[in-house]
Order: C-alpha cells, then structure tokens, then sequence
C-alpha cells in the first residue's frame, strides 16, 4: 500500500517527512513555501496520518517505504527534508539509497540514540477511552491531568478524528509503541553520506548537543550545523519564515555546486 501524500510546485524534488505522532500537515508552512522554487511531497508515514497501519515502525521500515514512494513516482534523485523522527528516516534513507539522495536537511535531531522521552505519552493515551469519549474535550482533559501540558495535548489531539459516530486515532499508537526502543536508536549502519548536509539545531532544544557533532561529522564529512536561536524542538512551527529562508538558501547553494 502507498504512503499517503501530496505533491505542490513543480522541479526538482524535495521530500518532506515529519516528526513522531506527526503528519504531512505538520510541515506545510515549509512546503507552501518551498512549492514556489521546487515539487515538494510531503508524506505521511506508515502508522502516522492517512497513511497505512502495520506491525512494523522502524526508521528501516519506514524508510523503505519512502523508497517504494520513490519508485512509484518515478523520483531517480530527490533532496530529503526531515524533522525529529523524520530525520533520523531521511538519515536512512541517505544509508540504504545515497544514490538517490542529492542533498539532506534534518531539523532538530542528531544520529544518535536517545533516552526515553514518551513514555508518559502513551501511558496517558491509553487512558483515554474512544468507546465512552463524547468530544475532544473530555479527552484533552484526560491527557491534561495525565500531565501532557497544553501544547502537547494539542498536537496529539490532531490525531484524533470523528467517523461514523464514533472517535478514532490517525495514529498507531500500539504499533508505534511496540517499535519504539527502535525508535530511540541510533544508526545502525556506519555508511557515510558524502553529499551536502544541514542539520538544523533549535537553539533552546537539546536534541543536538556539542557532543553530538563528532558522530555527525563522522557520518555526514559534509555537514554544517545551524542554530535558529530562541527556539525550541519545534523549529518550523516557532520560527517559520526563518527556517524557510534557511533551507532555501543551503538547497539554492548545494543546487549550485552541483551545477543545478
């Protein structure tokens, strides 16, 4: 089954993958306005937004599902774009096609593996029950007294959604939850990506750290690493305008070395 997505603008392709409990919305400032200057796909990952739900949920099994997409539309070459979780698949996929990836940009996560930072996430999801839920308000209350604070609760309840009288998730929660040890990895291959390299660090976050930078030199010879400051994980929702021109302005360089 083929990932949900949607195509805007025209040229050179760019994909774009989003967070973990994210969807394709959650990129579309960037998308908008990225489609002036390039085609720009923005995707729902498996288990995530309209697209499929399965057993699997690792940055191997997504990724190759963004290779399926590829293949599907007949995409030879594409610049990847991602942010959290999103990053780590788009740093897969740099591993297992590099021949199909021109340039990467990765917002606001390193090739590292993580502690654990969801767990009271999905404890609080699982207290909500969508056989006895009325409105979405009763269940922003149950994750608000769980202890998910306003913002989190909002972006969670995005996957909430209302069909055939009753409510159900966009997301697997179950199968997401059951990868996500995986999820919290770091890569698994020691391959190294020789093409042009952002890494996009929100200056209030510390999903990329100093310490980080080794691994990612390692990884990506090419890298450079840009601080947005006075933003935090959400680098794109916090400062839009700033990240647009950012990334506009490292494809419009990279494009340019290689003749483009």
């Amino acid at each position: 089954m083929s990932l949900n997505y949607e195509v805007q603008g025209r040229g050179d392709s760019i994909i774009l993958i989003h967070g973990l409990f994210g969807s394709l919305d959650n990129l579309n400032c960037l998308a908008r306005y990225l489609s002036k200057f390039y085609q720009v796909i923005s995707i729902d990952l498996a288990n995530h937004g309209k697209s499929k739900h399965c057993d699997e949920c690792t940055h191997s099994s997504m990724a190759l599902d963004v290779v399926a997409l590829l293949d599907e539309l007949k995409l030879v070459e594409v610049s990847v774009i991602g942010h959290s979780m999103g990053g780590k698949v788009a740093m897969e996929l740099s591993s297992i096609c590099p021949d199909r990836i021109k340039s990467l940009v990765v917002i606001d996560i390193a090739p590292i593996a993580y502690d654990n930072r969801h767990t009271h996430i999905f404890r609080a999801l699982s207290l909500i029950d969508l056989r006895e839920l009325k409105n979405r308000q009763d269940a922003e209350i149950v994750l608000l007294q769980a202890g998910i604070d306003a913002q989190t609760s909002s972006f969670l309840l995005k996957n909430l959604i209302y069909v055939d009288g009753g409510y159900k998730w966009r997301c697997n929660f179950p199968s997401i939850e059951k990868s996500y040890a995986d999820l919290l990895d770091g890569p698994k291959s020691n391959v190294q990506f020789l093409g042009p390299v952002i890494f996009v660090k929100g200056g209030l976050s510390d999903y990329i750290l100093p310490e980080h930078e080794p691994v990612i030199k390692r990884l990506y010879p090419k890298a450079v690493i840009e601080v947005m400051d006075d933003v935090g994980h959400w680098v794109h929702a916090e400062k839009p305008a700033a990240l647009n021109k950012l990334i506009n302005s490292f494809f419009n360089q990279s494009y340019s070395s290689k003749g483009c």
